[in-house]
């Protein structure tokens, strides 16, 4: 090795750049595994590596002068020169200067379509914001998630929000929109509304943008839910003035840390307090504190104020009791039932793998459980699907709600194709509305084959007729109606 080392060195000498003398370093050839390669020490690339380890491991840009780290630079290469907090923040913007040119272009000479999805909330401040999320697939067929805009918004009128999107469109020179998920509130139909309006003539947008308008599944699946908890039940009540009580001070935590060592409890977890907007936080509240049973019941044993725990009920205030044993046993059949919908909004949320294929099979188990769990005879659980099959109908319950390009992903899955949905339409929906919407998924699946099979001539939609006409550059050949399929 030390043989091959001093080969190395005299084949690439020692260098005077900038009248200092560059000492070569050798790294091992990933491609060979095996022999050395000499590298020189390279302050800007060093710079530029330093820049998205403070972006990517979301570290403050004051990390730069931290004594540390700059002790930890000495030792590894003194000839680097560490910035300054001002400079790294300029490099980092330097940085989302080139990546965004890099994505802009690939946007405009790519020939995929990009799907959207939107996000406004109000925060704590009273400030309206927004952000704007592409999801498309790449050259080599990975598919790719970026936030193209995170902004502040005037207002949440759906009009409004619809000019700052296409105001972002234009900037990133997007043309070929799919699709756009919304979360299922009014405001957002006046804003599709207007956007199909503004990019019904941009090049790749498939039939006008007849089907740019898809509702967050995972945002509906959220209110279905709620509706079903609005009426909280004691024993959710008491665990989590219990899960609160415990968490309420380091002291009180610290000792219930004890009682789970006394216990035994393998569970490496600990409980964590639900979030009253979010219904899946109830969920892992009560998963959690169900695993940590048996050390409540000592807590109560060990502290007399744990009993003492108060909370608002109606127009006065009620003492909670530490949780009984029918509380806990509520409390796993809760957990059993709210698993299903969380496992649900897990899927749907999901960031790595494509959803569309999957939304049809988890509609359908949603509704069986709701129909199952409605006839119950546990008056608890029936009541509780009974307002949520209410909610389900209200928002699903009309097929026009349903985008029909999430039915197409189920027939060009290779496992299901249209026998499958035209079987499952008919368990989930009754003949005349199932036999509709079959043959409503055929003639969707022709249109699209006109778009794509044309796509590199001029594709003329006959809005009269329903028909298209696609005219190629090539041969002058004519395809029209729906013998192509």
């Amino acid at each position: 090795m030390k043989v091959h080392i001093e080969k190395q060195c005299k084949k690439y000498p020692y260098r005077n750049q900038d009248k200092k003398q560059k000492i070569p370093s050798f790294q091992t050839n990933t491609e060979t595994g095996s022999s050395l390669v000499a590298i020189g020490f390279n302050n800007e690339h060093c710079r530029k590596a330093l820049a998205k380890m403070v972006i990517v491991d979301e570290l403050s840009f004051r990390f730069v002068e931290g004594e540390r780290f700059k002790n930890f630079c000495q030792v590894t290469q003194p000839r680097f020169s560490i910035p300054s907090r001002v400079t790294i923040a300029k490099d980092i913007y330097q940085l989302f200067l080139e990546e965004r040119k890099k994505l802009r272009a690939e946007f405009c000479k790519g020939s995929q379509r990009i799907c959207l999805a939107t996000d406004c909330w109000t925060s704590l401040q009273n400030i309206n914001y927004l952000c704007l999320t592409a999801h498309y697939v790449d050259s080599e067929w990975t598919l790719q998630k970026m936030i193209i805009n995170f902004c502040q918004l005037s207002s949440h009128k759906g009009e409004g929000v619809g000019k700052v999107i296409e105001s972002c469109l234009h900037a990133w020179g997007i043309e070929r929109v799919f699709t756009m998920i919304v979360d299922n509130v009014s405001s957002n139909n006046s804003m599709i509304t207007y956007l199909r309006r503004k990019i019904k003539g941009w090049k790749g947008v498939v039939l006008g943008g007849e089907f740019l308008h898809v509702r967050c599944c995972a945002h509906i699946v959220n209110l279905i839910v709620n509706e079903g908890l609005k009426d909280l039940h004691d024993s959710i009540a008491v665990i989590h003035n219990v899960v609160r009580y415990v968490r309420s001070s380091p002291a009180t935590l610290l000792k219930f840390k004890s009682c789970v060592e006394r216990e035994k409890i393998e569970y490496k977890g600990l409980v964590c307090l639900d979030v009253p907007t979010r219904w899946n936080s109830t969920y892992m509240m009560l998963d959690a504190a169900i695993k940590f049973q048996k050390a409540f019941e000592r807590y109560e044993e060990e502290d007399d104020k744990f009993v003492s725990y108060f909370r608002e009920d109606g127009g006065g205030k009620r003492k909670i009791a530490p949780p009984l044993d029918d509380d806990w046993e509520n409390v796993k059949v809760f957990v059993k039932f709210l698993k299903t919908f969380y496992d649900i909004t897990l899927k749907f949320s999901a960031t790595l793998n494509v959803t569309s294929n999957s939304y049809f099979h988890e509609l359908c188990e949603m509704q069986n459980q709701l129909s199952e769990l409605s006839k119950q005879e546990d008056s608890m659980l029936s009541s509780m699907a009974v307002s949520m099959k209410k909610k389900y109908a209200k928002c699903w319950g009309n097929v026009e709600n349903i985008n029909c390009l999430l039915f197409v992903a189920v027939v060009l899955d290779p496992r299901y194709k249209m026998d499958y949905l035209t079987y499952c339409f008919s368990i989930v929906y009754d003949s005349c509305t199932s036999e509709t919407l079959a043959k409503n998924v055929k003639d969707t699946m022709y249109r699209l084959h006109e778009v794509y099979s044309g796509e590199k001539g001029e594709y003329v939609a006959n809005e009269s007729s329903g028909e298209a006409a696609t005219s190629t550059t090539e041969g002058k050949t004519e395809v029209e109606g729906k013998g192509c399929l």
